[in-house]
């Protein structure tokens, strides 16, 4: 008879640990959606089941394939990633992943469910794939570039001033680099940001310096490579 006094315990903690976590992966930036496939392949225990570019689809795509977490960004054509969490959020634990850090929308994706936020320069490889574990573990996980405007949500207190990001770019700037990455042109940007196509110049000559990049190729290039640690 086999002494169960001497049996490795097994407890729920433990399966969660080793299990295989199905991700679902959506961005509607075709370079970002391809880089985040491309790093969790190399992670044993994550398994990309899917992909898709928009919210709508990733709704579609969660009843489909089922995952256990989806990667989700916020700003999205079709269907936001906030207003997609709140209903991913039934069926799948859902991880914020995106340029955006406004306190609004930040405050606005957690009470829509989702369990995590990342945002895109704040984090390596290894956070990545630990952050995906965690909330597919339960827990809550949250860059520190947000984690000071939920905790001023809570309390009732005033967002705590912007820092600038590891980038070196001023809030400001990181604001347009997102715009520029998601391929946005001059006069778009600067009728999002309600500033002048010259200031959108100006500011894109001092993101070129800060990145190292010669032009608008190099500087998006070298903005999502540096935030996926490729």
């Amino acid at each position: 008879m086999t002494d169960t006094a001497d049996a490795p315990i097994t407890t729920e903690a433990d399966t969660t640990a080793t299990a295989t976590v199905r991700v679902l992966v959506v961005d509607d930036n075709q370079v970002i959606l391809e880089g985040l496939v491309a790093l969790l392949d190399h992670a044993d225990d994550l398994e990309v089941v899917g992909t898709a570019r928009n919210g709508q689809v990733a709704i579609e795509e969660t009843r489909r394939l089922r995952p256990d977490v989806v990667l989700l960004d916020v700003r999205m054509p079709v269907k936001d990633g906030v207003t997609a969490a709140a209903e991913i959020s039934n069926s799948a634990k859902v991880l914020m992943l995106t340029y955006a850090e406004d306190t609004e929308i930040v405050t606005a994706a957690i009470r829509a469910g989702a369990a995590g936020y990342l945002v895109h320069g704040n984090f390596d490889v290894w956070e990545l794939s630990a952050s995906i574990r965690a909330v597919f573990g339960g827990e809550s996980v949250l860059s520190p570039a947000v984690t000071g405007a939920v905790m001023a949500m809570v309390r009732g207190e005033p967002a705590p001033a912007a820092t600038e990001s590891a980038f070196g770019l001023t809030p400001r700037e990181t604001q347009l680099m997102e715009l520029i990455a998601s391929g946005l042109a001059n006069g778009a940007i600067a009728d999002r940001m309600y500033v002048s196509t010259k200031t959108v110049k100006n500011h894109i000559n001092r993101i070129y310096t800060k990145l190292d990049a010669a032009n608008r190729a190099e500087a998006v290039a070298t903005w999502t490579t540096r935030s996926l640690n490729l």
